[in-house]
């Protein structure tokens, strides 16, 4: 009894803090019998400074640091690997999990400041047709703490902080609906780094019933779709995902986001030639999402080993968001960053350690 009781007692002292919110680290010590005030101060060691351990919260007084460390430890991500472009312009990290999991974050440092794109799952079960993600399928969700540990390992790498973040990484992020607004909603908070709703972008294959869901949450976050088809049958070839929710479905959602949140919805298109670059192509698109309160973003395809499609030309990509926008839909090409270090649109792909 005497060595169950003692395991026990490991198991409770080997609890990790990391992730818990503000009002969730207040009740944790409150058992303690802590003042409020304490909670406040070590999230602002562990999420605004980067504390690993206790020993590193100097305004603690000694013994409660040292009852802190029998209870308790702090275990964000840990870096396994990192990768720089060739231009300095973006950095992939391998960041490890407490499981012996690993994704892929990448920092893009851009004109207008820094963003951060994350991931929320390890590895997708989405199955599209021209992303790495998908290839080795959906091993497990993402954590809350998890997600949040992206996010600040990549800031405390940066001299000025994160400005945006774009939730388009590895996984389907409203398939993990409840740990995405847990994050979301501490990130936001000012005991982490007091992000903007309005600097956040949430990306979704088109999971309706979460994007209405989502439209009730009253986070003033950017909503974009990825639609890479104008119609159904060429997105089911793409997009298995689409024979759950058909591409109709999919707009009159991101209409509804749209109007109920006030914010532009982006769809996303990635063109592949001789797939869906072409004017007819396009014309469809343009017809499928007239009168909305939106715009595409364009992505020439990037490549990826296990798939076979080909990129189109400048020129047809520069036609096709000439045609777009002549007929009243703003449409932007994205600016490549990464593609020589696997860490553009589409080649996120699950690691192990």
């Amino acid at each position: 009894m005497v060595a169950v009781m003692a395991a026990e007692a490991v198991a409770v002292a080997a609890s990790n803090i990391f992730g818990l919110s503000l009002e969730e680290l207040t009740a944790e010590f409150s058992l303690l019998k802590l003042p409020k005030f304490r909670a406040k101060q070590i999230a602002a060691w562990i999420y605004q400074r980067g504390a690993t351990s206790f020993e590193q919260m100097t305004d603690l007084p000694k013994s409660l640091r040292d009852q802190l460390i029998e209870l308790y430890e702090i275990r964000p991500a840990k870096l396994i690997t990192q990768l720089d472009s060739t231009d300095s312009l973006t950095t992939k990290f391998l960041l490890g999990l407490s499981d012996g999991a690993a994704v892929e974050t990448v920092l893009m440092r851009h004109d207008y400041g820094n963003s951060v794109c994350i991931s929320t799952q390890v590895g997708c079960a989405m199955g599209c047709k021209f992303c790495a993600s998908t290839i080795l399928g959906l091993e497990r969700n993402l954590s809350a703490a998890e997600i949040l540990s992206e996010v600040l390992f990549v800031n405390s790498t940066l001299e000025e902080r994160i400005d945006n973040i774009v939730i388009m990484g590895i996984g389907e992020p409203l398939m993990n609906y409840d740990n995405l607004i847990k994050f979301l909603k501490m990130i936001h908070a000012e005991y982490t780094i007091g992000l903007s709703y309005r600097k956040i972008t949430v990306s979704t294959c088109g999971i309706v019933p979460n994007i209405y869901k989502l439209s009730e949450e009253d986070l003033p976050i950017t909503l974009s779709i990825s639609l890479h088809a104008p119609n159904n049958e060429l997105r089911s070839r793409l997009m298995p995902i689409n024979e759950n929710f058909h591409i109709d479905e999919v707009v009159k959602a991101g209409r509804d986001y749209g109007e109920k949140t006030g914010r532009r919805v982006t769809y996303e298109y990635i063109l592949i030639a001789e797939v869906n670059d072409t004017k007819e192509h396009a014309l469809q698109l343009s017809r499928l999402l007239s009168g909305q309160l939106c715009n595409v973003n364009l992505i020439p395809i990037n490549p990826v080993a296990e798939r076979n499609f080909k990129r189109p030309s400048k020129e047809s990509v520069n036609n096709f968001a000439d045609y777009l926008n002549n007929r009243g839909i703003t449409a932007t090409v994205r600016k490549e960053m990464g593609a020589n270090i696997n860490a553009a649109c589409g080649q996120l792909r699950l690691r192990k350690k």
